[in-house]
């Protein structure tokens, strides 16, 4: 059994939601490297076609399904489109997400259940949905949700100001966990990408106003992440190179 054995996905269908821009679209990117049929969903009609003609100069085709996931019945119809184009799922990715900041004791409740909306509750109703009518009939599949390393840990710096956004990222881990649990016998895996900073993950206004070199002294390389970190380990958790590999948390951080 050789090498390119464990991460070959040629004939493989994966659905990424949030696959627009930044991390999505560089796993999307990773994906097709392998030969994967990509079917991406997207919340933006106004950004498509600029993410559209971006895949097209890399000769990677996909299918786009446009659904915002935050609005009740809009899960249910983003996998009955992917199934449609497709007629199976092997791999789902969680990526959809947002990002805002308020502090503790200024946090609007409309913004933390927007956030917590689209953060988690958007991937479970998504995740049992596909699990139940794809992956659970056919005894296999690969679940990779993105989460981020502000979801392990409570003393996220002060100035990222991001208690909701916290919350919502921890609920995706052990939401991952639960799960993994759950579907093991299924021959499910289920895993979590946690990026540390990558600009493509963060909100423009944010970065902006820290810079590159600020967060890049808070990496031990020395520098931030990039599309490029992130690939590896999408097709890692695609493939069978992590056949025996579920409920885990792979932090991409530079430490």
């Amino acid at each position: 059994m050789d090498t390119p054995y464990f991460f070959h996905l040629s004939g493989k269908t994966a659905l990424i939601s949030g696959g627009l821009r930044g991390l999505g679209l560089h796993i999307a990117e990773a994906l097709d490297i392998q030969d994967t049929h990509l079917v991406i969903s997207a919340h933006h009609h106004d950004e498509l076609r600029k993410t559209q003609s971006h895949l097209s100069s890399m000769n990677i085709e996909a299918d786009w399904i446009v659904a915002d996931n935050t609005i009740n019945g809009n899960t249910e119809y983003l996998s009955e489109e992917a199934i449609s184009k497709t007629g199976k799922i092997d791999i789902l990715v969680n990526n959809a997400g947002i990002v805002s900041g308020a502090t503790a004791e200024d946090h609007t409740v409309e913004g933390r259940d927007r956030m917590m909306n689209l953060n988690i509750r958007s991937h479970f109703l998504l995740t049992q949905i596909i699990g139940k009518r794809r992956m659970i009939p056919r005894n296999c599949g690969k679940i990779i949700n993105v989460a981020s390393v502000a979801g392990l840990q409570g003393n996220i710096p002060s100035w990222l100001e991001g208690i909701a956004y916290s919350t919502s990222e921890g609920a995706m881990v052990n939401f991952t966990r639960a799960l993994a649990g759950e579907w093991g016998e299924f021959n499910i895996t289920v895993n979590v990408l946690a990026p540390g900073f990558f600009p493509s993950a963060m909100p423009r206004n944010l970065f902006s106003r820290l810079g590159t070199d600020f967060l890049a002294q808070r990496a031990p390389p020395g520098r931030i992440g990039d599309d490029k970190n992130l690939k590896g380990a999408a097709i890692l958790f695609a493939s069978n190179a992590s056949k025996y590999i579920t409920g885990q948390i792979l932090v991409i951080d530079g430490e």
